[in-house]
């Protein structure tokens, strides 16, 4: 008897097609709202249930955002002094420009004249062409003209040296100069 109640045909038809009313299993029908009651709590954020701090999910992920902000802080452009002092040592004037070769001449071009990042040996600077701007536009990048943050990239004596290098590119004359970006910016 409980089988042809469950296999019941319908009263209609479609195309000469008759359809069985066969209903979900328990189940699935159970699962499928408990999905939907899950749902609707996560949306509005209801406590967790004994994971995280039960603070919710937002507040879990500003939490571990905190923390990882914390963990990794945002780099600092070298201290000028440290940058005049690296420039006066041809060592690390030697080194800035094996790290200015190894990352840089794609842009910036093998003597510093610029291809699509701007020419570094004239007098004019987008950025600034004091050192500490130099030094804080190669740590913090510029994003909308492609050049990565270096400070998150580079090691910090890196950073110090390829620094020290560019500001040794002024005033070299390069094989193709790019022509004049920025302002003037005399030393």
């Amino acid at each position: 008897m409980a089988d042809q109640e469950k296999d019941r045909i319908l009263e209609h038809s479609y195309d000469g097609i008759q359809e069985y009313d066969n209903p979900m299993p328990r189940w699935w029908v159970i699962m499928f709202w408990a999905t939907i009651v899950f749902a609707i709590g996560y949306a509005l954020n209801i406590r967790s249930l004994g994971v995280g701090n039960g603070a919710g999910r937002i507040a879990d992920y500003e939490s571990e955002m905190a923390t990882f902000r914390a963990a990794h802080p945002e780099p600092v452009a070298p201290d000028p002094a440290a940058l005049l002092a690296a420039v006066a040592d041809a060592d690390e004037v030697r080194e800035g420009q094996a790290v200015f070769t190894k990352n840089c001449v794609a842009c910036h071009g093998p003597d510093g004249g610029g291809i699509i990042g701007p020419n570094l040996t004239d007098d004019f600077w987008i950025h600034g062409g004091k050192i500490e701007e130099i030094g804080a536009t190669v740590t913090a990048g510029v994003l909308a003209k492609g050049m990565p943050p270096w400070g998150k990239i580079l090691k910090p004596k890196e950073l110090e040296e390829v620094i020290a290098y560019v500001w040794t590119l002024h005033g070299t004359t390069p094989a193709k100069p790019k022509a004049a970006e920025g302002t003037l910016a005399p030393r």
